[in-house]
């Protein structure tokens, strides 16, 4: 295990991260004339208020700040977390049709009304943090209305759809989702999230058909999607979960070795843990082989037989999360430097020193800041960095 020494010095050093810099960028972000947050800040950090305001980031956001609260017992992250909120409620919940948006515009009117089943999931996340922060009745109905939604439109024989006009008709263009010029019919990371997404309603209830839920998408997962033989997961799949191209997402591959693992400790079910423990220490390892990097951060993802060493900002947070927990297994000390020198290395060339920043996007070969992406949009959050910190606060990894 840690020692002491380790162990203290990695919370005070996460617990300085996440006061000193995540948490003081995204209360400047509220905006308090049009509600929610605000959707972008680019490179330079200049703010464009005229922004739109993705409904992921917005549900992320809410998560985010319930979290924070509950954690640090604050009144200023509770009063954050109600204004995210009141938001993501009376703007981005579409009441004729149900479920939320894909996005709104900068004053809360609805921008891109398509629904996408990881739109959907996040909010479900969020607002079940929500309700275990305020214990509010009606964000926990608004939880499981979306949940009943993803389950009732979204599910099929084999696993979930993805993509979805307002009416919840099926859209084939599910393009948001993919990459490498596929257009997946499902994808890894909408079924993961999804998992996430339950995994946290369950935390907030202890619903056994939520339970039902898990313990199906876990079979999913471990059957159809997690690959033994390669140790990793497949990532773009056709309607029957034929792969469709040979990619190794070292992020989310690190991410799910320990997301999934937390989901599936939930249903206290020792026999469904050892499977879902076993892949997942399998990932860890591959990751560790063939991504991590002794300077301190770990690849982006392998295409074929050609690595993008590129350096992701939630890619490293992840891998943090997933050395630690394999160490935490195992006892193996390569996990723990692994996961301790991306932390410094993260210290180091990820954060940005700048009055009014937080974390860069994407750091180059030469350990330079990459000034081309911005430092906060629909898919920059504070989502991977605030929930490592937090995780190593609490000493759960």
């Amino acid at each position: 295990m840690l020692s002491k020494v380790d162990e203290v010095e990695l919370r005070k050093e996460a617990e300085e991260m996440l006061r000193c810099v995540i948490l003081p960028f995204w209360h400047s972000m509220r905006d308090d004339r049009n509600g929610g947050f605000f959707g972008y800040i680019g490179s330079d950090l200049v703010r464009d208020e005229s922004s739109d305001k993705g409904v992921i980031l917005m549900s992320r956001i809410l998560w985010f700040f319930s979290e924070t609260a509950m954690l640090l017992q604050s009144e200023k992250e509770r009063n954050a977390a109600e204004h995210a909120y009141r938001f993501l409620s009376e703007r981005a919940i579409d009441r004729e049709h149900g479920g939320v948006y894909w996005s709104l515009s900068y004053d809360g009117k609805p921008s891109d009304t398509s629904k996408h089943a990881y739109c959907q999931a996040f909010a479900v996340y969020a607002l079940s943090s929500y309700y275990r922060l305020t214990g509010d009745e009606k964000a926990l109905g608004e939880a499981f209305s979306i949940y009943s939604l993803l389950e009732s439109s979204c599910r099929d024989g084999i696993g979930y759809l993805e993509n979805f006009h307002c009416d919840w008709t099926p859209d084939p263009d599910n393009s948001r989702l993919s990459g490498h010029g596929v257009n997946a019919y499902r994808t890894m990371n909408t079924l993961l999230h999804i998992f996430e997404a339950y995994s946290g309603l369950y935390q907030a209830t202890g619903s056994q058909e939520v339970a039902s839920s898990m313990r199906r998408i876990l079979g999913i997962y471990l059957d159809r999607v997690y690959s033994p033989e390669k140790r990793r997961e497949e990532v773009f799949f056709d309607r029957n979960y034929v792969s469709l191209l040979d990619i190794t997402s070292y992020g989310h591959d690190i991410e799910s070795s320990w997301l999934i693992e937390w989901g599936a400790s939930l249903l206290e079910d020792a026999e469904l843990s050892s499977r879902v423990s076993a892949a997942s220490s399998a990932m860890a390892w591959n990751v560790y082989e063939e991504a991590y990097d002794a300077r301190g951060f770990i690849a982006n993802e392998k295409y074929g037989d050609n690595i993008d060493r590129s350096r992701i900002w939630w890619v490293e947070a992840e891998a943090v999360e997933g050395f630690l927990n394999e160490y935490r297994k195992s006892g193996n000390e390569k996990c723990k430097e692994a996961a301790v020198s991306i932390w410094r290395y993260i210290k180091e060339h990820f954060v940005d020193r700048r009055n009014g920043s937080e974390w860069f996007w994407a750091v180059g070969d030469g350990d330079e800041p990459v000034y081309s992406y911005p430092i906060a949009d629909p898919w920059k959050c504070p989502y991977h960095n605030g929930r490592l910190c937090m995780n190593l606060m609490r000493g759960e990894l």
